[in-house]
């Protein structure tokens, strides 16, 4: 029966704590970008939220409506 080494626990440990932190951060931006293949698809290669999360935001997706409303609220202050 193969039994782990602590290093391969601490290896194992470190990438699924990599793995959750990418779908609470990373995953969760590419859904918001309107990047809904790279999303269901990162599940599997996370290395595809990555590149979802780069990518623009589609438009009329919940990022493109809140950085629209956040810009237009930013240039209102500036000119008044």
């Amino acid at each position: 029966m193969f039994a782990p080494t602590p290093l391969e626990w601490i290896f194992a440990m470190t990438c699924f704590s990599m793995y959750i932190f990418c779908i609470f951060t990373v995953c969760l931006v590419t859904f918001q970008k309107g990047r809904w293949v790279l999303g269901i698809l990162g599940i599997f290669f996370p290395f595809l939220w990555l590149i979802g999360a780069v990518l623009p935001a589609k438009e009329g997706s919940r990022y493109a409506v809140s950085e629209g409303i956040r810009r237009s609220e930013e240039m209102r202050r500036y000119t008044s």
